[in-house]
């Protein structure tokens, strides 16, 4: 009587699981930094969606409109802590102060893990009638907010955003401006 044995045998099934070892040796590392390149990149992508939207209501209305640091989602917190999350309102005087007339158009909540710079003391960003903007509290034509991985402390995850008065907001990263984000 001849049996055909079914199964594997135990060296074919080491060099399986050598081989799916090896490649989740090299996979998961490249995951890890695309999953949190993508997620800084996205709370990047929120600040500035606002700050672009801030400033085509206030081109929109023909009134200021400001984004300024909130942790409450009511009116202005103060500080240049950004990680705390912030509101879009439109801001009729420009005191940068939610007063009177002013309405809160959008709240965005705190971050998810990503901690970004004071963005140089910025405490807001107010923009007037014309598009033009300027920063409360920090004194630059340019401010750049600094958002990095505080886990890693990896400067390949590192992005920037640039607020500059003319109200141009645009992203940088480390390897296209290493000397500037």
């Amino acid at each position: 009587m001849n049996r055909q044995q079914t199964g594997f045998t135990l060296t074919e099934m080491m060099v399986v699981t050598a081989i799916v070892a090896v490649l989740l040796g090299i996979a998961i590392p490249s995951y890890k930094f695309l999953t949190t390149s993508y997620r800084l990149s996205a709370e990047l992508n929120n600040l500035s969606g606002d700050l672009q939207y801030a400033r085509a209501e206030a081109i929109k209305e023909g009134n200021g409109a400001t984004v300024c640091v909130s942790s409450n989602g009511v009116a202005c917190t103060g500080g240049g802590n950004w990680n705390v999350g912030w509101i879009v309102f439109s801001d009729i005087n420009g005191n940068a102060t939610v007063d009177g007339n002013d309405r809160v158009l959008r709240v965005q909540a705190a971050f998810n893990g990503t901690i970004p710079d004071n963005a140089l003391g910025a405490t807001s960003f107010t923009f007037n009638r014309e598009g033009f903007g300027t920063t409360a509290g920090a004194g630059y034509a340019t401010t750049l907010v600094t958002f990095s991985d505080p886990v890693s402390g990896n400067a390949a995850y590192t992005r920037c955003l640039s607020v500059n008065n003319v109200g141009t907001v645009s992203s940088l990263n480390h390897v296209a401006n290493p000397g500037s984000c």
